[in-house]
């Protein structure tokens, strides 16, 4: 292929910039353009997708510094750019930082520590400060002070006359942009495709920015999302406004009833916002009934608690609620835990119980676990009285209106239910059961069956839950079916009822059993905290007016006229749609049961999909479903990808997204776009994933790795061996061409971005090849992995890697001396790069064990914390372990750093020079190795990443000094 017919993206991708607009985006939360339609797990950020549509759209040239420029200026992460999108004001204190001594007594008052601008600065003075600031800063900083690229409608004049004039194109805005583009790489305006769309950031960018769409999935809740994310989104601001009223009219609608049924207010006429439920069982050691819950502290900030006393008559506990309350009760409500992990504690008995004791779980013949809870029936809302887990409302929290220095204002206060909450309670259930089979018939309620999953059956075995209405308690039931009656009653349009629809999903997704209450914020959390069904012991539902922020969708109009979408339920394998580009993030290998968690949806929206989309199948199709764990997932992975290879033009590509950087992944994934008929042309690491706490702590894949795929057109057939020198040469090409058109100011690229290219390259040689003989693809596909056994493949990735880290020569060291080092020692300095880049990824560390092929490096590390990984200094080595039976205990950089320790400690170089003099029998001839490593650590002085090397730093520029003077 001529350089000319290459894509930006086959040649380079600023990754750095893209991947911290990506993360941007990602703290959003709520406030990102499609989260408002509904929930969807794994959504890619938009300014991704817009940056990967670009990088294949946009020509490579001969002059990649001046493609760069062109590439940021659009997607305005250049310099103009990123101040067009700012739009928050730089505090004074921060502008003051980043000014001259001359600047400052310029601009400045100084009193004390408080800095402040001078009086009487004109308007023009106090801009141009901002702007001088501004400029100065690293990329990171800027970004806190703009806008994300999306909000941004349209550059200003001069910048389209720059990009026009490079590109040969006449466009005045993004659309007529990458239309044009468009039709100079394929002679039509292109359409991109994606056939796993889920939450539809593909098609919705790819449809924003006037590219036609096709979009597919074969679950019916993505299609859901997709087609309101594109049609919804598109229609005119008097549409709109309509649609938000119609969403008005329903929750007033819904308001009215509840008022007038009288099931939130009490008799004062105060209304509740939050009821907070608990699980109980009756102890079996002691008859007691115990309320179960991980902590009895309602709210930190309130200093609210609930405490259990006991009721000797009743054999049970009854709870108070005290707010204010003092440290004593509120070390007892911190303490007092029911739930012990996988026990229950009975605070009458003090005794311990098992829950699968509680559960009656029981071995079967075949060793299997045989889960004892009674299983509901579909009639049943409620737990039976003789049911192992009953269900009790412990807390309310009412609103009401006080007057404080002649202001009315709202208060919230806790209080344990009275007699007339209770009988409030009753009359919900009440008002349920008079409706709950008419209801059910009209789908106002889900019906549905839970049909057994790996992440279904949790409900199933921990409460016996198998309907999905079951995940529901009472109070949620009746006000989620009026609400389904309302929209059903009140909707004359297709739009509207998808709107009422999406509205009554965010409220399900926010008011289920599987709500947590969070007692820091005070509020109910989600349902989905993590990619499961989680049961829970104690549980949150929402007064109706706390739904309100959740059943309005947001939307506005923001996408582009005349472009042909099409939109429909399919499988992939199916798929007779004819695409330019196919952008797809494919499950994959640990992938999320999409299939699985979105019948939580699915069971409450099956009668108003069919009616509103008549042409749609409306199950989950589970069998169907892809899914890593499966047996035929790469025979089926193939069929897609062949697919959608036949189903593109000659010169078409494809972005495949994905989280995965075990080389065994690569290994199968490359297997399977291999037989599919493509070929890998480029590939690149985008930081997607925002730190995040709860059960998704740990060395997760916070990356997407995008991979560049063309059609495969080669003949040719190469032997294995012949293909190493190759694949050397490969990977030496990709990093120097990263190199040379890194941002040497702001990298853009980091070790890890280097591996990566190094396993693009190894993918590039092989897929180049029709054929290569000493690797049978069939036979790999379809062979059972054994745990140790590589794959040819993955040897030939390893092999990559390995040249890829002979060939990073850290900076400062000679590449003679670095290829004298040991891996242990290699190991060690790439890894205090890591360090510096600001990288704490267990997993990075583990990658460059692999890479070198050292075995033993756990006691190398000074922490193996999640996310906070980093190696021992020479002060934690101290003089431990030297002269051991390792490796690195008898190497060169372990002296050294022995040396370091002694210089340190005893406050003299002189010791640390004597060291090295003694124990070193060739001190002269590795003198020369000895100064680059000490150069190297002393670049560690300044670096905010890294306080517990800056003594050391210090220290090592010293004996450096001293032993560059040695003998002179």
């Amino acid at each position: 292929m001529k350089n000319s017919d290459l894509s930006f993206i086959e040649v380079q991708f600023p990754v750095s910039k893209v991947s911290k607009e990506s993360y941007k985006e990602r703290k959003a939360g709520s406030g990102q353009t499609l989260t408002g339609l509904g929930k969807w797990w794994g959504r890619k950020p938009l300014i991704l997708v817009r940056a990967a549509l670009l990088g294949l759209l946009l020509p490579a040239t001969a002059n990649p510094q001046k493609d760069r420029e062109i590439f940021l200026k659009i997607l305005m992460m250049d310099e103009e750019g990123l101040w067009l999108r700012k739009d928050k004001s730089i505090p004074a204190e921060e502008i003051y930082s980043f000014l001259t001594p001359d600047e400052r007594e310029k601009y400045f008052e100084v009193k004390g520590e408080e800095v402040s601008l001078k009086k009487n600065l004109a308007r023009e003075e106090k801009e141009k400060l901002q702007k001088l600031a501004f400029y100065r800063m690293g990329y990171d900083d800027k970004l806190k002070y703009c806008r994300r690229p999306e909000e941004i409608e349209n550059l200003p004049q001069d910048a389209w006359q720059e990009i026009n004039a490079y590109l040969g194109t006449k466009a005045t805005n993004f659309q007529e942009l990458f239309r044009e583009l468009g039709q100079k790489k394929f002679g039509e305006i292109p359409t991109v495709g994606d056939c796993f769309c889920g939450g539809g950031s593909i098609p919705f960018e790819a449809a924003r920015l006037g590219l036609n769409v096709y979009a597919s999935d074969l679950n019916p809740i993505a299609m859901l999302l997709t087609w309101a994310s594109l049609n919804i989104l598109g229609k005119s601001e008097e549409e709109i406004k309509k649609l938000q009223e119609f969403q008005e009219k329903i929750f007033a609608l819904a308001d009215q009833q509840i008022t007038r049924w009288g099931i939130e207010h009490n008799e004062k006429g105060e209304r509740a916002n939050a009821y907070l439920y608990c699980n109980e069982t009756v102890c079996p050691k002691c008859g007691y009934k115990v309320p179960l819950a991980p902590s009895w502290v309602i709210g930190k900030n309130t200093k609210t608690v609930a405490l259990l006393k006991e009721n000797p008559e009743g054999k049970n506990f009854e709870i108070e609620i005290k707010s204010n309350a003092n440290s004593a009760d509120f070390k007892y409500a911190e303490k007092m835990v029911t739930i012990r992990g996988d026990e229950i504690y009975c605070p009458h008995c003090g005794e311990t119980t098992p829950i699968a004791v509680l559960r009656k779980d029981r071995k079967g013949e075949d060793g299997s676990t045989i889960y004892g809870l009674r299983r509901w029936e579909k009639d049943e809302f409620i737990p039976r009285p003789d049911d192992v887990f009953q269900e009790r409302l412990y807390c309310i929290r009412y609103e009401r209106e006080i007057v404080d220095n002649g202001r009315v204002k709202k208060e919230r206060y806790y209080t344990a239910p009275t007699l007339e909450d209770l009988k409030r309670e009753e009359k919900v259930i009440k008002l349920l059961q008079e409706r709950f089979k008419e209801w059910q018939e009209k789908g106002y309620l889900p019906s549905s069956r839970i049909e057994e999953g790996e992440k279904t059956i949790e409900v199933i075995r921990n409460r016996g839950w198998t309907y999905w209405h079951q995940l529901f308690n009472p109070r949620q039931l009746l006000i989620h079916g009026l609400l389904m009656e309302l929209i059903d009653r009140e909707a004359k349009t297709r739009e509207e009822k998808v709107v009422g629809l999406l509205g009554v999903n965010r409220l399900y997704y926010y008011n289920s059993k599987l709500c947590i209450w969070d007692n820091g914020g005070e509020k109910g959390q989600q349902t989905f905290y993590n990619q499961a069904l989680n049961t829970l012991f104690n549980f949150v539902t929402r007064g109706f007016i706390l739904n309100k922020e959740n059943f309005f969708v947001v939307f506005k109009n923001i996408l582009s006229k005349n472009i042909n979408i099409i939109l429909i339920t399919q499988d992939a394998r199916n798929i007779n749609a004819y695409c330019h580009l196919w952008l797809t993030d494919p499950p994959y290998a640990d992938a999320i049961n999409y299939h699985e968690l979105s019948e939580f949806f699915l069971a409450w929206d099956k009668k108003f999909l069919k009616e509103v989309f008549p042409d749609w199948y409306v199950d989950s199709k589970r069998a169907l479903a892809v899914k890593g764990s499966d047996e035929s997932f790469k025979e089926s992975m193939v069929e897609i990808y062949k697919n959608l290879a036949d189903h593109m033009p000659p010169d078409g590509m494809q972005i495949v997204m994905f989280t995965h950087q075990d080389v065994g992944v690569w290994a199968d994934l490359t297997l399977i776009l291999w037989a599919a008929g493509l070929k890998v042309t480029a590939a690149w690491n985008i930081a997607t994933e925002t730190e995040s706490g709860g059960l998704k702590e740990g060395n997760y894949v916070k990356g997407t790795v995008l991979l560049v795929l063309r059609k495969q057109d080669s003949e040719e057939t190469a032997f294995l061996d012949e293909l190493y020198p190759e694949i050397e040469m490969e990977v030496k090409r990709q990093i120097d061409s990263m190199r040379e058109i890194d941002d040497q100011d702001q990298p853009n690229f980091s070790d890890p971005d280097y591996l990566l290219a190094a396993y693009a390259a190894s993918l590039k040689v092989l897929t180049s090849y029709k054929k290569i003989e000493d690797i049978d693809i069939q036979y790999e596909l379809t062979k059972t992995s054994k745990k140790g056994e590589e794959s040819p493949v993955e040897k030939v990735i390893r092999n990559a890697v390995k040249i890829a880290y002979d060939y990073l020569t850290p900076q400062g060291f000679d590449s003679f001396t670095w290829r004298t080092l040991s891996p242990e020692e290699r190991f060690y300095i790439k890894g205090l790069e890591l360090e510096k880049q600001g990288i704490y990824q267990l997993s990075a560390y583990q990658e460059l064990a692999r890479g070198f092929g050292v075995k033993e490096y756990k006691e190398l590390l000074a922490s193996t914390r999640a996310n906070h990984a980093r190696l021992k200094t020479s002060r934690e080595f101290g003089m431990r372990g030297i002269g051991g039976s390792t490796a690195f205990s008898n190497s060169l950089l372990r002296n050294v750093l022995a040396a370091l320790n002694l210089a340190i400690t005893r406050e003299d170089t002189l010791s640390g020079r004597n060291w090295l003099y003694n124990e070193l029998p060739n001190y002269w001839g590795v003198r020369t190795a000895i100064l680059e490593i000490l150069d190297f650590i002393a670049t560690f002085e300044y670096i905010s990443t890294m306080p517990h090397w800056h003594e050391e730093a210090k220290y090592a520029k010293l004996l450096r000094e001293l032993i560059k003077n040695d003998g002179v």
